[in-house]
């Protein structure tokens, strides 16, 4: 039985996008019409409109969606979220893990949603610290809890592959808010998501 892949994509946005991809790989030095890269500018298209997807979702709509009532108020950990991002100022992917913190005022999401979150600004043209605040604000607008907090870890290929070309750095990025902003509660975050509970090798 043939694979059949189901992918929606806007034409207009495909066809205007293929033909700048096309003038590009021109540009560059190459022939576009190489059998090789005959598909290439189609393709590229595509795989643009995936990695930026985010644009077209809504955070806080996800979280609403699978918000309930519950009394439970203690610390709710999502970590190793993982993430791929595009960054705005070279267009190179980021990638990495976020670690996710809330504490509840009445209010729990369904958790995959808070991966959910993730991916939907990290879906867009981005920075890391304004991808760490971003996520931050969409759970604090929309659940309303005592707290909450992330932190990013992530490689950025426009530090690796180009300029410093420094292959092992890691950037770290944190935003904190409410009970989190409070020392005890922060150290607590941060020790459970260093700790491997699940004793994972």
């Amino acid at each position: 039985m043939a694979y059949n892949k189901e992918e929606s994509y806007d034409d207009k946005v495909t066809s205007g996008l293929t033909d700048h991809y096309k003038d590009a790989i021109r540009l560059l030095g190459e022939d576009p019409e190489r059998e090789g890269l005959l598909k290439t500018p189609e393709r590229v298209a595509k795989a643009m409109q995936f990695l930026t997807q985010g644009y077209q979702q809504d955070a806080k709509e996800i979280l609403s969606s699978a918000k309930f009532t519950e009394a439970y108020s203690e610390m709710v950990i999502v970590k190793d979220i993982e993430l791929y991002s595009m960054c705005e100022h070279h267009m190179l992917p980021f990638f990495g893990k976020a670690h996710v913190a809330y504490i509840p005022n009445g209010y729990i999401t369904g958790l995959s949603k808070i991966a959910r979150v993730v991916d939907i600004f990290s879906r867009r043209l981005q920075v890391q610290e304004r991808l760490t605040h971003q996520i931050l604000d969409a759970i604090q607008e929309t659940l309303e809890p005592q707290g909450v907090a992330v932190v990013i870890e992530a490689q950025h290929l426009c530090m690796m592959m180009r300029g410093v070309q420094k292959q092992n750095s890691v950037t770290t990025t944190s935003a904190f808010s409410g009970q989190f902003e409070h020392g005890a509660t922060r150290a607590e975050f941060m020790k459970l998501i260093s700790s491997d509970l699940m004793g994972r090798r």
